[in-house]
């Protein structure tokens, strides 16, 4: 009787294993392709952001051209900046895509696709600023108020640049969106905005009394982060993306969205 008992018991064993292995696969849409899932922070024009409840912008489209090229679904994740990393470092999300700069200290928690696009970081202040440039703000003596996106490079620049300069920390305002931050400065509760200058234009376009400073902060590249645990699909991307940058549509996508001055 015993032996019965041990021989159902290790039949159950193997069955719930099996289950398992089954869940533990890879994700599957309805359609039956491969779900690929993008983390976003969609305030972010013109790379993300919202037409109506559907996320449309550079990311969105040259993320589908790729999941199209390995025949996988595209789903995107609408988040926090600053949570993207930590949700594709835990595999909660397959790759973050949010006009996201390479950096030093990103590569140390992530890996990066090539790069696919160029950004600027451009300060915005009120039209009638005394502001001319980033050494007016970074001045011993000047007290300006500065309003940046939580853990953005424009984040990360202005702070190491007042840490070296010995100015206070407290001078720097972050917000969860850049949405916030232009808000601010409209309102008078910062006196100037780092952001990239793409979503700056479009900021600047849609709220008056707003203009761009002429002279860049940083310029930079943007691409796409992947688990250091996820090589496969890293290269799988890497793959499609240079097709896509060698065919020419990338640079389609990011001519429908940026017109050229």
């Amino acid at each position: 009787m015993k032996k019965i008992v041990a021989i159902v018991l290790a039949i159950a064993m193997i069955a719930s294993v099996a289950v398992l292995s089954g869940c533990s696969g890879e994700k599957k849409s309805e359609s039956g392709k491969e779900k690929l899932t993008m983390a976003t922070n969609a305030y972010f024009p013109p790379y993300e952001y919202y037409e109506g409840e559907e996320i449309i912008g550079i990311d969105a489209e040259v993320a589908q051209a790729i999941a199209d090229k390995l025949d996988m679904e595209l789903e995107i994740v609408d988040i926090e900046f600053d949570s993207i990393i930590a949700g594709v470092q835990t595999g909660k999300y397959d790759m973050g895509m949010a006009g996201m700069t390479v950096t030093d200290e990103r590569k140390q928690s992530v890996d990066f696709s090539d790069s696919y696009a160029t950004g600027i970081q451009s300060i915005i202040v009120t039209e009638d600023s005394p502001i001319k440039s980033i050494d007016d703000i970074l001045a011993k003596d000047a007290d300006y108020k500065v309003g940046v996106q939580l853990s953005t490079t424009g984040d990360i620049y202005i702070s190491d640049d007042f840490d070296k300069e010995g100015k206070s920390a407290d001078l720097i305002t972050e917000f969860q969106t850049g949405n916030d931050a232009v808000a601010a400065l409209a309102s008078g509760k910062v006196d100037a905005v780092i952001i990239d200058n793409e979503p700056a234009k479009s900021y600047v376009a849609a709220t008056s009394g707003l203009k761009i400073l002429d002279t860049e902060y940083v310029t930079e590249d943007y691409a796409i982060c992947f688990s250091k645990d996820n090589t496969e699909l890293k290269d799988k991307v890497n793959a499609a993306l240079k097709e896509l940058i060698a065919d020419g549509t990338v640079q389609k996508i990011i001519d429908k969205y940026i017109t050229a001055e």
